[in-house]
């Protein structure tokens, strides 16, 4: 059960950004948590990147460093407005992630950044068929989001965040094999890694 700070970090940008600085704290800042899912990938000039539920365009910063075809999506009007003034030289779709307006076999690679714990969990398996569906023949999904701490220490921070700022989904995403959706819908899971205690999972899988 979210608090009204929930509400007051979607509507400040200030306050939004430095909730995600604090957060990012624990593996090492913001600059290394935007890129913790980007580790080991080939992005060039001519990578065709989609950047899913991209918020205001913090990761969409650094993957447009690499390639000149970055697309931003997001539901939220007002993120999208932040995103192209944050970072302009990406293109920007408004549109649900579970029924995205592009065609099949698009983007070498998908990425999201704690965002899958925003949704419910048959959305979630609709969210996953789409990526599937918008990736090309080895291309690839890259996510970071929540997971069960592994180490307990961690457990009274992580629990205390989706207690201000979460709703009930996040901790329905703790139950999750993420890595096992991916597999069920077809994907082939590279690499699967923890940081910050177990609290944050980092997902590679190729189509």
């Amino acid at each position: 059960m979210a608090t009204i700070l929930r509400d007051w970090s979607y509507r400040y940008q200030w306050l939004y950004d430095g909730i995600s600085r604090l957060a990012a704290l624990s593996v090492g800042g913001e600059a290394r948590f935007r890129q913790l899912a980007l580790q080991g990938l080939t992005i060039n000039s001519d990578t065709q990147v989609l950047d899913l539920c991209c918020g205001s365009g913090q990761t969409t910063e650094f993957l447009v460093r690499f390639s000149q075809n970055v697309t931003g999506l997001d539901a939220s009007p007002k993120s999208l407005q932040r995103a192209r003034q944050n970072v302009p030289l990406a293109s920007y779709v408004e549109a649900f992630a579970e029924k995205m307006p592009f065609a099949d076999n698009l983007f070498d690679v998908v990425h999201t950044s704690v965002a899958l714990h925003e949704m419910q969990p048959e959305q979630l398996r609709k969210i996953i068929n789409e990526v599937y569906r918008v990736l090309k023949p080895g291309g690839v999904f890259t996510l970071v989001d929540f997971h069960t701490p592994t180490n307990l220490i961690f457990w009274p921070g992580v629990s205390v965040f989706l207690l201000l700022f979460e709703t009930e989904t996040a901790w329905e995403l703790l139950k999750t094999d993420l890595a096992e959706l991916l597999t069920e819908t077809g994907f082939e899971v590279s690499k699967s890694t923890l940081y910050a205690g177990g609290s944050l999972q980092v997902i590679q899988a190729n189509k």
